[in-house]
């Protein structure tokens, strides 16, 4: 649990090795969770730590998940991701088109020394048991929300009323941040961190 009164620090600044240290979580894999709000910058921060070690694999669970169903993706993950890594296989999901409406391409991966798994829920209670490490992007909601309508545009803004109700009711049901390993806050290039 982060402590309210720990100074803060350049967040990416050794995490790549910190990281890589970890016992295994899910098989040979250190199973990495970056979550927070819609909007509040988990695909960038999860592209700098994929290459910061070196091409890890990085699950998107917007790939996942569904117009029907936001945050009803666990079983698809479990059978497709989770299951496959604790046995040392390969992981192999279908990923979701949110234009087409429809599973499009296939996505798979060997097991790796680390896997990414991003997005909001991605330190769920279900999912906790099998996470390495849980980092929580401190971004408050409100200013999350208003960048991804910004990069959304007027055109979703009705789903955007959809997603921010849905995401509500997920957090306040199941919360992720009290359980971070770390809360990272965007600053320009750069991550303040508190642990």
């Amino acid at each position: 649990m982060i402590s309210p009164a720990s100074p803060a620090r350049d967040g990416l600044a050794g995490l790549p090795a910190r990281l890589r240290a970890l016992p295994p979580s899910c098989g040979p894999t250190r199973l990495v969770a970056i979550d927070g709000h819609a909007g509040s910058g988990k695909s960038t921060l999860a592209g700098r730590l994929a290459a910061a070690l070196g091409g890890a694999p990085v699950v998107r669970l917007d790939d996942l998940a569904s117009h029907d169903a936001f945050f009803d993706w666990t079983d698809r993950l479990t059978a497709g991701v989770l299951d496959p890594l604790a046995r040392g296989e390969s992981a192999e999901y279908r990923v979701y088109d949110w234009e087409r409406r429809s599973l499009a391409r296939t996505v798979s991966f060997a097991p790796a020394p680390v896997v990414l798994l991003e997005g909001v829920g991605a330190g769920r209670r279900a999912l906790r048991p099998r996470l390495a490490f849980l980092v929580w992007l401190a971004v408050p909601a409100e200013t999350a929300w208003a960048r991804g309508r910004r990069r959304d545009g007027p055109e979703l803004a009705g789903f955007w009323r959809e997603w921010v109700a849905a995401e509500r009711r997920h957090f306040a049901e199941d919360p992720s941040r009290p359980h971070a390993d770390i809360l990272m806050t965007p600053r320009g290039d750069s991550y303040e961190a508190h642990e």
